[in-house]
């Protein structure tokens, strides 16, 4: 069974990642800035920390997911209740991250009803309106405001105009939505293989597995398996998930009593990670881009390096006053993730320009991303304490 205490290292690495995700994506848009702070190209072979983090955040879903399901176990869901959780947190993030890629491209403003970044406001408001927690002692007043949210959502979908007239179709699933198909998979295969590290460990190789082969000439031309193609990408995303899942059940709920064993069978982990990751380098470049196994294997296994430190750090040595910093993103995940969104539809539609131009380059670029994603987290702790706060 796995350990259901609240554990501060798997709390302040999410909170970290988050953070990070802020200031990368709003770096982003910097110009002349080191490539060690960009993505590295498709056909590179090699990575830097911003190809790190949403494979990070992959890891972290894993590591929760056993404690998640063991939480919602102990306070007596049913099999079909607990499966019902999974389907409909799925299906959330599937529909965010549907909306917010329609959002980033493809929208006409000139034959839609309302102008791009007032759709994408009214998307913020309707998704808050239907995930947020509420604290009503009358749940009447929270299904009101869920089923509000969902019929706002319902409207924009119908008025929504791309090019040519189109309607909102997924040109991908968005970060959000790759994570929901990862995490659904890695659900279904921690429950069916009961929590075993040893099966788990081999699903992770069977996910590397099932996207090499996908990715043979044979089977991409063959009728029958030609699917597993556009499969390749789930299963390595899932693969990654799968190592945080590892990970969690080595260290939280496994029959080992010591933390010295603990670290001992986590760095055996580890060690087979890079192992793998550098008898595949030879066939399959480091490519975050086409999530490649050698980019999911290194990933985990520095997403496991992460966690070592931290876990030694706050947890055996009880370091754990920073982290106050990172709090708000790490039990509002979500909410953080959109506060840029949001403040960035926000200021177009007032027409306010939050950073000039000249500023958006080298030095005072970098500068200004670092107080962003500093500013977001000050604003999520602000809507923490209204209340605000989204769960799917």
């Amino acid at each position: 069974m796995q350990n259901n205490q609240r554990i501060l290292s798997i709390d302040a690495f999410r909170g970290i990642t988050i953070f990070v995700m802020v200031f990368v994506n709003e770096l982003a848009g910097i110009r002349d800035i080191p490539q060690w702070m960009k993505h590295m190209p498709a056909k590179a072979d090699a990575m830097t920390f911003v190809d790190l983090v949403f494979p990070a955040f992959l890891f972290i879903v894993g590591m929760s997911i056993p404690f998640a399901l063991q939480n919602r176990i102990n306070k007596g869901d049913s099999f079909l209740q607990l499966q019902s959780h999974i389907v409909w947190r799925t299906l959330g993030l599937l529909t965010l991250g549907f909306f917010m890629v329609n959002g980033e491209s493809g929208y006409d403003s000139n034959t839609a009803v309302i102008p791009l970044h007032a759709w994408l406001l009214a998307f913020y408001f309707a998704a808050i309106l239907t995930w947020n927690v509420y604290h009503f002692k009358n749940k009447t007043g929270s299904y009101i405001l869920r089923i509000a949210g969902i019929a706002i959502l319902i409207v924009l979908a119908f008025i929504y105009r791309g090019e040519n007239g189109a309607s909102m179709h997924p040109h991908w699933w968005g970060i959000l939505g790759l994570i929901g198909w990862a995490y659904l998979f890695s659900c279904i295969f921690y429950q069916l293989l009961k929590g075993n590290i040893i099966l788990l460990t081999a699903m992770i190789a069977f996910c590397t597995a099932f996207y090499i082969v996908s990715k043979q000439p044979a089977v991409q031309n063959n009728a029958i398996f030609s699917w597993m193609g556009s499969q390749a990408g789930n299963a390595a995303h899932s693969s990654v998930v799968l190592c945080g899942i590892v990970l969690s059940r080595i260290f939280f709920g496994s029959n080992i009593t010591t933390t010295n064993k603990r670290f001992m069978m986590a760095a055996g982990f580890l060690l087979a990670l890079f192992i793998s990751g550098y008898i595949l380098r030879p066939y399959y470049k480091i490519s975050k881009i086409y999530a490649t196994p050698t980019w999911c294997l290194y990933s985990a296994g520095f997403c496991c390096i992460i966690f070592f430190l931290l876990y030694w750090l706050i947890d055996i040595k009880g370091k754990n006053k920073w982290i106050v910093f990172f709090k708000p993103a790490a039990t509002n995940p979500l909410l953080t993730y959109i506060i840029p969104g949001i403040l960035f539809s926000l200021f177009s539609v007032f027409r306010i320009s939050i950073l000039p131009q000249p500023y958006r380059y080298g030095i005072p670029g970098i500068i200004w991303s670092l107080f962003f994603a500093v500013a977001v987290m000050y604003i999520a702790k602000g809507l923490n304490k209204l209340k605000i706060r989204m769960q799917l």
